[in-house]
């Protein structure tokens, strides 16, 4: 079998078939900008260029926002220090040639600030979006504040004036062409970064974060980094504008300027970063076109807004992006070998948790060591999904301990315990609605093997293995349907879906809350073949909450009873059947 055979098999590569090239509109946009100085006076080019730098800094803004699912509201703080900063070095530069040694401290000290506020603030809480778009608001208000209250520095409301040009530029003419390359180099980059494996994982983020995590993925960090890089692309911009405009004042760090990124990049386009720029270009431009004829351009400006907002929810950029077909695939390659693990264990020691005042879990204890499919039975209400959620993170352990392959876990995070090979499949199907059912897959697939640096190389998107042509052959269905987007697959498909997920990093503990729920009797027994041949194949210990007890019947070799979060019963499903505790509280069915 060929390459293209194993990639038509594997479906792990994350596009297919013929391509309209991402690369052309970042080449159409280079030859639009050779033209404006060609066909425009240097006026207008220098107009251009203003709208450049300020479409590079909502490139950042479209970043979070369209690609990771988090709005900042302060980038207007990083772009302002940016300009102050190097506007600064220039002005010192005057004196000595070695002060431009440090420009780049101009963008990289901006975006190690906004690392450590968005690790300081997602750490907590990866789901802290809200509360990190007014944590950047209220810092680009201070940022404002500081900017006119410390003049000895800044100049404060005049401004930091005389600031001289780039060497080797002149304002009107020439730093026309180095802005228009970083524009192009800031627009062709990050289409080559949305089209990666650090790509998809950003818009992973944005879908449904939780289940990211339980790959073992530090979401917080992956999204700090990303702010960190929007950062970056601001006080870059800043950096162009100080040496634009030859003065900056506060209203470089104005939170009406960061509305206004805000604003370009919801016409433009927040998913793309070819619109945010054009969208900061062209509302900028045609703005202050207006404001020299119309007295009410700013209802104009409204007007066209609303209309773009109403009709086109991902902008203009969105519009084309319907005749965007698959990226071609790489070469399909194995993947890397999932790292080595020891028996499976797991130990639950009078384990307590409790939620707004109500006892969810009461002193449960039960332990499985070793390899093989155990059931976890009960009423509603008994506590096996928490016994799932307090282990996993989702619920705080107020007693007890947990030990996991004889490390205690109690109170760790999803992504940690994750990485201590534990996979978890949840009882309503959590994939990623938007991304294709291959892309699912290779994000499964990265968990525990996707390196920092491969997180930037093509090779990942191809990566196949034996287990997930193994599974892929149990559920030929989605191999049928490897380029539909998640979220349209049927109930049982998607059951499939996440159960493949699940076993795809070989993980040697398996937590399945309820993998049949809602599937027919076939689609019943084919979840559990899959279960058998999964556990037996990873040599893994399955723990399945199912309330099917035909299909405890089949697949459990141990069943645990729960009851008002403790542990009622154990053995066979013929003794737990037989006992007469379990027999009062709890009555299986059957489909």
């Amino acid at each position: 079998m060929d390459s293209s055979d194993a990639v038509e098999r594997t479906g792990l590569a994350i596009g297919a078939g013929p391509v309209l090239k991402p690369w052309i509109g970042t080449f159409a946009l280079a030859l639009g900008l050779i033209a404006v100085p060609l066909v425009a006076d240097n006026f207008v080019a220098y107009e251009i260029a203003l709208f450049l730098i300020y479409g590079i800094a909502t490139q950042g803004v479209a970043l979070c926002w369209g690609q990771c699912g988090f709005l900042p509201l302060g980038h207007a703080l990083f772009f302002g220090l940016g300009a102050y900063l190097a506007g600064g070095i220039l002005k010192a530069a005057q004196q000595g040639s070695a002060w431009l040694a440090l420009l780049p401290i101009a963008v990289l000290l901006p975006a190690a600030l906004a690392w450590l506020i968005a690790h300081l603030v997602f750490v907590r809480n990866a789901r802290s979006g809200p509360f990190f778009s007014l944590i950047t608001l209220a810092a680009t208000m201070l940022g404002f504040l500081a900017a006119q209250q410390w003049s000895a520095v800044t100049g404060g409301f005049n401004g930091l004036s005389g600031i001289p040009e780039l060497p080797g530029t002149e304002r009107f003419t020439t730093l026309y062409w180095v802005i228009a390359a970083v524009a192009v180099a800031s627009t062709g980059g990050l289409t080559l970064l949305m089209r990666r494996p650090i790509g998809v994982l950003w818009r992973a983020i944005a879908q449904n974060e939780d289940r990211l995590q339980f790959f073992g993925f530090a979401t917080h960090r992956w999204k700090a980094g990303a702010f960190a890089l929007s950062a970056a692309l601001a006080a870059l911009a800043g950096l162009l504008f100080a040496a634009h405009q030859g003065i900056v004042t506060p209203l470089a760090t104005d939170y009406v300027l960061a509305t206004q990124f805000v604003i370009w990049a919801a016409v433009g386009g927040k998913a793309s970063p070819l619109g945010a720029l054009l969208g900061a270009v062209i509302v900028g431009y045609a703005s202050s076109e207006l404001r020299d004829h119309f007295s009410a351009w700013e209802v104009i400006v409204g007007i066209a807004f609303m209309g773009v907002v109403r009709f086109l929810p991902n902008g203009v950029a969105g519009w084309f992006e319907r005749w965007r077909r698959a990226e071609a695939p790489p070469h399909a390659v194995p993947a890397p070998a999932a790292p080595l693990r020891g028996l499976p264990s797991l130990v639950f020691e009078e384990v307590a948790t409790g939620h707004a005042g109500v006892t969810i879990l009461d002193g449960l204890t039960l332990a499985l060591q070793g390899p093989g499919i155990r059931c976890v039975i009960g009423p509603n209400g008994a506590g096996k999904t928490s016994s799932f959620n307090v282990m996993t993170g989702r619920l705080p352990v107020r007693g007890g301990r947990i030990h996991l392959h004889g490390e205690d876990i109690s109170g760790w995070p999803a992504w940690r315990v994750a990485r201590r090979a534990v996979g978890r499949k949840f009882q309503i199907p959590a994939v990623f609605a938007e991304l294709s059912v291959r892309q699912n897959l290779a994000i499964a697939l990265w968990a525990e093997r996707l390196g920092g640096g491969q997180a930037f190389a093509r090779a990942p998107l191809g990566w196949h293995s034996p287990m997930e042509d193994e599974m892929l052959g149990l559920f030929p269905m989605l191999q049928r349907q490897l380029d539909l987007p998640a979220g349209r697959l049927a109930q049982g498909d998607r059951q499939a879906l996440e159960f493949v997920m699940t076993v795809l990093p070989e993980p040697r503990l398996l937590l399945l809350d309820e993998p049949c729920a809602g599937l027919s009797p076939a689609e019943t027994r084919r979840m559990i073949d899959a279960i058998k041949v999964a556990a037996r194949r990873l040599d893994a210990a399955a723990l399945v909450i199912e309330h099917d007890m035909s299909a405890v019947a089949v697949i459990a070799g141990h069943v645990y009873v729960l009851h008002q979060g403790r542990l009622l019963a154990e053995g066979s499903l013929a003794e737990v059947q037989a006992d007469a505790r379990v027999r009062a509280v709890y009555a299986g069915g059957s489909k």
